[in-house]
C-alpha cells in the first residue's frame, strides 16, 4: 500500500481523536480497569512438603488472618515451590487438591476411640490417645515377644505388631523410625508409599 503525505496526516488525525476520545471517557470500562490488587499481597507463606506419597514434593501454604496471640490463620492458597530440588514447583492433582482437604469440615482434628461393638466414637485427648496405644503394645509385646525360635537360636522379634511410617519425613526421620522399631522387636515394618 503506498502511503501519501496527505494519507499519512489522515491516519495520524484519525489516531490522535481516537486517543482523545478515549482519554474523555468514550472508552469501554474493561480497558480503563485499574488492576486488582495481588491476591498474595498480605499473606504469611510457609514452605511444606506434600504428605501424599513418597516423592515429598515441596508447597508453598499461603494464609491469611491476624497475627495477634491465639488468632487463627485461614489457608487459602497452595502452589508448588518451584525452589524445592526434588519437584521444582510441580504438584500432582493430589497435592494440588490440598487445600479442599485442609479446608474441609469433615477433616478430623483430633483422636476418637470406637470401642470394640459400639457405634459410637469417643473423642480422646492427645495423651489419652498416646497412653493407649504405649499399654497395648506393651501388653502385647510382652505377650507375644520371642527371645528364642524352636532352633534355640536368639531372635528377639515380635511378629504380632507391625509399625508403617510416614513418606515424606526425612532421612534422618525414617533411620529413627526404623531403629526404634527394629530396637521393639518388629519386623513387619513398611513405609506408607508404598500402600
Amino acid at each position: 500500500m503506498q502511503v501519501t503525505r496527505r494519507k499519512f496526516f489522515k491516519i495520524c488525525a484519525g489516531g490522535m481523536a481516537g486517543t482523545s476520545a478515549a482519554v474523555l471517557g468514550f472508552a469501554p470500562v474493561n480497558a480503563l480497569a485499574a488492576p486488582r490488587a495481588y491476591k498474595l499481597l498480605n499473606t504469611q507463606e510457609v514452605r511444606n512438603t506434600c504428605t501424599y506419597c513418597s516423592v515429598g514434593c515441596g508447597m508453598l501454604l499461603h494464609s491469611l488472618g491476624d497475627t495477634a496471640r491465639n488468632a487463627k490463620r485461614k489457608l487459602f492458597h497452595i502452589e508448588g515451590d518451584p525452589d524445592h530440588p526434588v519437584s521444582r514447583g510441580a504438584l500432582c492433582p493430589k497435592g494440588a487438591g490440598a487445600l479442599d482437604y485442609v479446608n474441609s469440615p469433615n477433616r478430623l482434628r483430633y483422636p476418637e476411640y470406637r470401642a470394640p461393638g459400639s457405634d459410637k466414637w469417643v473423642r480422646l485427648s492427645w495423651e489419652e490417645a498416646y497412653q493407649r496405644i504405649a499399654k497395648l503394645m506393651k501388653e502385647d509385646r510382652d505377650a507375644n515377644f520371642q527371645e528364642k525360635n524352636a532352633a534355640g537360636v536368639t531372635v528377639n522379634r515380635w511378629l504380632t505388631t507391625g509399625m508403617l511410617a510416614a513418606s515424606a519425613a526425612s532421612n534422618e526421620a525414617g533411620l529413627l523410625t526404623q531403629k526404634w522399631a527394629r530396637s521393639l522387636g518388629m519386623l513387619a515394618l513398611d513405609n506408607q508409599a508404598r500402600v
